[in-house]
Formats: structure tokens, sequence, C-alpha cells
């Protein structure tokens, strides 16, 4: 048998690849003929080993330990990236599972035969479904505003961020919302000369107690999105922000003082219509990222609304494919139990089609 062709293509070997990979293995996939798993890094640890350094295991926004291996014990002011990326490793060994890396997915076509196409930068593979699993680090989000080409200074994103060092005697603005926007603003600020914080929408701290039932209720709103073909918002997004001990600090520090959205960027920094502003050196996009999805576009999945429209994990359009860590799948818990139901559509709707033939 041609080793490029497989039952089952997994792109991504992050945290909704490696739980695919695992429950295929489950399932009754085989290493190699059964299922291969395609990750573009050169080693182990998905979006995690591009994490910041300065980023601690407790100060991570949540994780979950991958299916059939407990999280190692890990002290909380090591690095996440360095005892992720190590767990990740040992996952794939403990489990035998078949990455191949670095392979970059560049397209994949259907064929005429009803198999899938992946063609990549070491060659194609064939196969007859296939699991999308490359999450959203690759593809930062930069928001458009007046002036950004005009702005002398240096600006970054939450993906280039390598700590707060660089940052030293400048004056920044940080400009987001969410989780990583709060973590980088109290950084930065213990070192630049002026750390300014500005968000088109005012942050969503929730003070109370965050359980079971509000985190399905998170889910379900970024299920309803994918379910109707519109792009979904993070599951993050929408449980708000938890008031911890570090966010309690900044408040006591002075530095969660927010401003509104600027208008404009200037070459000197950012202003607002009603004449504020504020001069800066450096300006930090803590603003997101969007799905990695690119390599899909010869599929044509995507719906009217700008999103692809999921039943699960599997794709309305295409019931080859499947998304994992998509939409309500992008929550490291999410992703384990949409690995699992992934599997085992695909080996129901594989089963079904060898019947036929």
């Amino acid at each position: 048998m041609d080793p490029r062709t497989v039952d089952v293509v997994v792109i991504g070997a992050g945290q909704a690849g490696l739980s695919v990979a695992y429950h295929l293995r489950r399932t009754g996939f085989a290493p190699g003929p059964g299922f291969v798993v395609l990750d573009a890094d050169d080693g182990p640890g998905g979006a995690w080993r591009h994490r910041w350094p300065t980023l601690t295991v407790e100060r991570v926004h949540g994780f979950h330990e991958l299916p059939a291996m407990p999280f190692p014990a890990a002290g909380p002011h090591e690095q996440a990236a360095r005892v992720v990326t190590d767990y990740f490793a040992a996952y794939e060994r403990e489990f035998d599972l078949p990455v191949r890396r670095p392979v970059r997915v560049t397209a994949v076509h259907p064929l005429p035969d009803g198999r899938l196409d992946v063609q990549t930068d070491q060659g194609s593979w064939t196969a007859r479904a296939l699991v999308n699993a490359t999450g959203t680090w690759t593809r930062p989000f930069w928001p458009h505003y007046p002036g950004r080409a005009s702005f002398r200074g240096r600006q970054l994103h939450t993906a280039d961020y390598r700590g707060p060092a660089e940052f030293a005697g400048k004056r920044v603005v940080v400009v987001g919302a969410g989780t990583s926007a709060v973590q980088l603003l109290g950084e930065v600020s213990t070192v630049a000369a002026d750390a300014t914080w500005v968000s088109r929408r005012p942050p969503d701290f929730r003070d109370g107690e965050f359980g079971p039932e509000q985190g399905r209720a998170a889910v379900a709103l970024v299920e309803e999105r994918v379910r109707t073909g519109r792009p979904p918002t993070s599951v993050v997004g929408v449980t708000g922000l938890p008031v911890t001990a570090e966010v309690r600090r900044l408040r006591e520090r002075g530095v969660l003082n927010r401003l509104p959205m600027f208008d404009r960027i200037t070459p000197d920094g950012v202003t607002w219509d009603d004449g504020r502003f504020v001069p800066a050196d450096m300006i930090l996009w803590c603003t997101g990222f969007r799905a990695a999805l690119d390599h899909l576009a010869p599929l044509r999945l995507r719906a009217p609304g700008g999103g692809i429209t999921l039943d699960g994990t599997r794709v309305v359009a295409d019931e080859r494919i499947h998304l994992v860590g998509y939409g309500p799948s992008a929550s490291t818990i999410g992703a384990n139990r949409a690995g699992r139901a992934a599997a085992r559509e695909i080996r129901d709707l594989l089963a079904r089609d060898a019947a036929l033939d």
C-alpha cells in the first residue's frame, strides 16, 4: 500500500490534534495506513511552544489534560511553554502517535474518486477523511485603524511577545480586552515609561464563581454561531475575565485604567476625535486570533455568513471533514470531547462507505 494513502489525515498536533489521534487509535485506526498527523512545527507542543517565557503555569487561563494521561506535577512559577511542550512530547511517545513534522499543509482538494488530496510542502497524502486541528496561533488578528502604516514606532502582536524587557523605558499602548491584554499590560507596566490600556469594549471582569453550568452556557453561545454558519467567537471571549489575585494586584497598582479605543494612529502615538492624544513608542496589539483555515479554501466549505457550518465537529457541506479546536471545541476540555466525537463519526462514515462499495 502507498504509505501516502491513509484513511484519515489529521492536520495539527496541538491539544485538539493529539486528542483526535488518541481516539482514532482507540476506535481502531492503525497508525500509518489508518491515520497520520501532519504538524507544521519542528517539535511537539503546538501553539504552546511559542508562548512567551514569562507565562507561568499559575497564570494559564485554564488547561485540561489530554485523554488517559495525567498532567504532570508542575510548580506554579514554571514556564507554561516548557511544561506543556514536554507533556505533549511524552504523550506522543506514550501512545505511539504517527506525527510527521515539520510538514506544512498548503491546500486540500477533492478528488474525482471521492477521496481528498492533501498537498503539503513535503508532498501529498491521499485520505478518505480529514480532521483539521490547526487552531489559531498562526493567524494573529491585526485590526485596521487609520494611520497605522504611518506609525514610526514599533508594533507587535501577542504572538510576537517574548517578555517585558524590550518595553523598558518606552511609552506603550496596549490594545485589547482579553486575558492576554491584562497579563501583558501588567508585565509591560513594570518597566515601561508609560503604559496606556485601550480597548474597543470594556473588559468583562467576572467576580463570582464560574462553574460547569456557566461553562456549558458559554459553549452553547459559540456552538449556536457555528451551527448557523457564522464565524465563531472564542469560548474564553464569552466567559469573561476571572478576577484573579493578579487582577487585584493590578487594580491596586492603578494599572487597569482603561481608555476607549482611539480613533486613529499618528506617527508618534494615538489620538481620539475629542482631541485626546497619547504619545507612544510601541503599540502592543492583544487583539486575538482567527482560525487558520486557508488551506481548506479549495473545498468551498464556507457558508454565506462567512463561517463554516458545523454539526458537532462535522462540516455540514462535506461530511468527510471535521473541525476540532474550532468554535465550541476551541477550549482544551472542549477539544478532548470533540476529538472523541470526531473519531467515532469518521469510523461510522468510512464503515458505511465500505459497505456501499
